[in-house]
């Protein structure tokens, strides 16, 4: 199935999103879900690495390096 929600990854440096699902019960999914990428939070891409990874996020008052291989598998609402 092909989802037509847009990635964590999709999201442009300086933009805020809105996660709505992180699915998948994967070790990589339910970490993200440990560290506060849950349905309903606001997150901020607040840079990328020069050659575009990994990701720098604001997410609930801190700030969060994911690759962008696992921010393209949390939903966001732009």
């Amino acid at each position: 199935m092909v989802s037509l929600m847009p990635s964590l990854a999709q999201v442009a440096v300086g933009r805020t999103a809105a996660v709505v699902d992180v699915p998948g019960a994967d070790p990589v999914s339910l970490r993200l879900l440990e560290m506060g990428l849950t349905p309903g939070v606001q997150v901020a891409v607040v840079a990328a690495a020069p050659l575009g990874d990994p990701l720098e996020l604001e997410v609930r008052g801190y700030r969060l390096s994911i690759r962008r291989r696992e921010a393209a598998l949390v939903a966001v609402a732009t």
